[in-house]
């Protein structure tokens, strides 16, 4: 098949996709493309289990084997996804919340690669299966972090008490860029460094290599997306043309992440750093009010369209990738500890910061239920070598991203709900009021207008706070 006919391909079955949820399953746009992909293929797969000389599956597996999904996503659709939703993240609440979001995205990331690790490596064990120490340690570093574009596709359909939300969408934006740097680092250990950085294969990677290349990964992503936001803030700030300036953020977008993969720094962090620079100080201070309008405009069409083909893909590629019968209880108890692994690694830094901030009643309860897995974690499975092992891994990482994405995905809101409502019927809790008020604060904000969005989200969205802390404390 032709690009031409593979895009039309694509699109095509979203807008069917798309129309059947609307008008049949009325779920959330990106969670019905699942459903909706995962009911076809099942359909395809019947098919061919009653009359397999109709040969549907091979021709279907076919037309889609022709899309490397791993590149499509890393090397693609990630970076604009990435960076539309950076550019919608207030960089004032960020900053704000900037220990709890540092924390459950650096030291809760590696907590839970760890306690992933461990326990898939002891259960794998148990079952009989070879999985090595190693390898487990791969698994729960890619499965680990929460997939931002799954995460930020739900909170567009979810009323996340506003406070709260910062620090969903933060976390999950910047432990997505740590996640893949663990995930880099630990296949270089895996594989004796073979192929990746100039480490030699026969080399033993010591701590100070991982000290250099986590350097290179994660500092250097982020000022090299610092630099080329700064670059594109100047570009920008010189015209008032908001054609080019779209253009401007294209090449932004497109430019730093193949800087960064050619110097093996980590793209997704240096076009969230470019997303935020850009969607904050470069939205107030270098664009008016129509360029605005048509930027935020079109990245959010862009998000809306890419999401709808990934979330298809992940649906689709049951029938390309090969999973192993075998492993299927193995994958069944990955779910289970990939969630208690995401509790510790939100209580954790939460209970640590209690003493110095307060939380939102529920606040781990959400932060654990809402991290939900997507593409990113799929796309990293199947960059890994070819080995024995990669096909356990690959079972087990499809499991926990369909898991995440149908089941805590339609149940987050439902959760919100009930904490909400917990929280305002028990006078004794002190940030009762403070659940409702931000709540309220969430829905007159969504009616903002871009032009004046950010200063009135800001000023906004203290004032709603000071107001909930003194009915808080009055309570």
């Amino acid at each position: 098949m032709t690009l031409l006919e593979i895009i039309a391909l694509l699109i095509g079955f979203s807008a069917i996709g798309g129309l059947f949820n609307h008008r049949i399953l009325k779920l959330p746009h990106t969670i019905g493309l699942v459903v909706f992909a995962l009911a076809a293929s099942g359909v395809v797969l019947a098919i061919e289990h009653v009359n397999p000389g109709l040969g549907i599956q091979k021709t279907i597996a076919g037309a889609l084997g022709e899309i490397d999904f791993q590149k499509a996503v890393l090397e693609g659709m990630l970076c604009a996804l990435l960076f539309a939703g950076a550019a919608h993240v207030d960089l004032t609440e960020l900053a704000e919340r900037k220990w709890s979001i540092g924390l459950m995205a650096t030291v809760g990331v590696t907590l839970s690669t760890f306690i992933v690790g461990g326990a898939i490596w002891a259960l794998a064990k148990g079952l009989g299966f070879n999985l090595p120490f190693i390898w487990a340690l791969v698994f729960g570093a890619l499965i680990s972090p929460t997939d931002p574009v799954a995460v930020l596709s739900i909170l567009k359909t979810v009323r996340v008490p506003r406070l709260l939300q910062a620090k969903i969408a933060g976390e999950s934006l910047l432990n997505d860029g740590v996640g893949v740097v663990v995930f880099s680092i630990l296949v270089v250990i895996a594989t004796g460094g073979a192929g990746h950085h100039g480490v030699g294969g026969s080399e033993t990677i010591g701590a100070a290599q991982i000290a250099a290349l986590f350097a290179q990964e994660a500092l250097g992503g982020a000022a090299l997306g610092f630099v080329a936001g700064l670059i594109a803030y100047w570009m920008m700030r010189a015209i008032d043309e908001h054609n080019i300036e779209v253009m401007i953020t294209i090449a932004l977008v497109t430019g730093v992440y193949a800087i960064a993969l050619r110097l093996h720094a980590s793209g997704p962090i240096a076009v969230v750093v470019a997303g935020l620079f850009i969607g904050n100080h470069g939205a107030r201070f270098a664009m008016s009010a129509k360029t605005r309008q048509h930027v935020f405009q079109f990245w959010e069409l862009t998000d809306e369209i890419l999401n709808s083909v990934l979330f298809l893909l992940i649906g689709l590629e049951v029938l390309v990738v090969t999973f192993s019968p075998e492993h299927m209880g193995l994958a069944a108890m990955a779910i289970p500890v990939v969630l208690v692994a995401r509790l510790i690694a939100v209580s954790v830094p939460i209970n640590f910061l209690r003493q110095f901030e307060s939380f939102e009643t529920g606040a781990i309860r959400i932060l654990t239920w809402a991290g939900l897995r997507g593409g990113i974690s799929v796309a990293l499975a199947l960059s890994l070598p070819n080995n024995e092992f990669k096909p356990a891994i690959l079972t087990m990482t499809y499991f926990v991203v369909v898991f995440s994405i149908i089941v805590q995905g339609m149940t987050v809101e439902k959760l919100v709900s009930s904490i909400i409502k917990e929280a305002r019927d028990d006078p004794s809790r002190p940030l009762a009021a403070t659940a409702e008020e931000i709540e309220a604060a969430s829905r007159a904000t969504a009616a903002i207008s871009p032009e004046n969005a950010p200063e009135l989200i800001d000023k906004g969205g203290k004032r709603a706070q000071r107001r909930a802390r003194g009915k808080g404390n009055k309570d």
